[in-house]
């Protein structure tokens, strides 16, 4: 497991997703109220960004089918999705946002 530094607090929009990469792994990385959330950035459905859907929530809905996914839990809430996206450990210190990352996965 990899801690790694992301970015200023301030670098993340409000109710909405960010993607990054980071280690072979594309995330989508949300701010909601004082709250962060990282998930995988490809819907297990369709392959879309899940970074440019809408936050409803503690959800996101996917862009193309408008399957949603639990920002905290990464599981599919509604069809067409039936997959979980993985999710990632997201910390704050110093107003700085890090990410664990098991490169392995």
């Amino acid at each position: 497991m990899t801690r790694v530094r992301i970015a200023p607090v301030a670098d993340f929009p409000a109710e909405a997703g960010l993607r990054i990469e980071v280690a072979d792994h594309r995330i989508a990385m949300f701010r909601v109220g004082a709250d962060f959330y990282a998930i995988g950035d490809r819907c297990s459905h369709a392959e879309a960004s899940l970074a440019e859907g809408e936050v409803f929530d503690d959800e996101v809905e996917c862009p193309r089918h408008g399957a949603a996914f639990g920002l905290a839990d990464g599981e599919a809430r509604t069809l067409p999705a039936t997959s979980p996206v993985p999710v990632y450990e997201v910390d704050v210190e110093d107003d700085v946002v890090y990410l664990t990352i098991d490169e392995e996965s």
